[in-house]
């Protein structure tokens, strides 16, 4: 069975739309549950765009997702190396602006597709994003994900493939 790493709008939309800490506290102790039992993870990228922000998502994962949670990303800069070669190949296509944003060494989309990467066979991205190949303003995780054929699912989906409800 292979493990699922959570992009960071796992989090923010699911504490900031459909299921607010303060409401769905199912919701977020099957994401514990899950984070512990080693199913999802995330990456050290992901945690930085989390943190930081001081508020409830924040303070909620320091206390609830385990130390080992988020892994580094310095085991991936082959793989990162191939997004950024495949992301200069774009470069007519897409906007500089959106190059730019993409690889910047602080952004954990390019960084989730190299850690999927390192092990395709078993590591899946789980997203909300919607892979939009015509836009010119923004490359999203779709992109290179089937280009570099990364598995990719929305987060109801790995619920189901896991056969968890909450």
């Amino acid at each position: 069975m292979g493990v699922y790493i959570v992009d960071t709008n796992f989090f923010i939309q699911a504490h900031r739309d459909t299921y607010p800490l303060d409401v769905a506290f199912s919701f977020w102790n099957k994401v514990k549950e899950l984070a512990i039992e080693g199913k999802i993870i995330s990456i050290d990228k992901v945690r930085n765009e989390i943190y930081g922000n001081n508020d409830a998502l924040e303070h909620w994962c320091k206390q609830n997702l385990p130390e080992y949670f988020f892994k580094n990303t310095l085991d991936v800069l082959i793989e990162y190396q191939e997004i950024v070669g495949w992301t200069v190949s774009k470069s007519a296509h897409y906007s500089q602006n959106a190059i730019n944003e993409f690889l910047d060494a602080d952004e954990a989309d390019a960084f989730l597709v190299a850690y999927a990467m390192k092990d395709i066979a078993s590591r899946f991205i789980v997203t909300q994003e919607v892979s939009r190949p015509g836009m010119l303003s923004k490359i999203k995780i779709p992109e290179p994900s089937t280009f570099f054929n990364v598995r990719f699912v929305k987060a109801m989906e790995m619920f189901r493939e896991l056969g968890e409800t909450f």
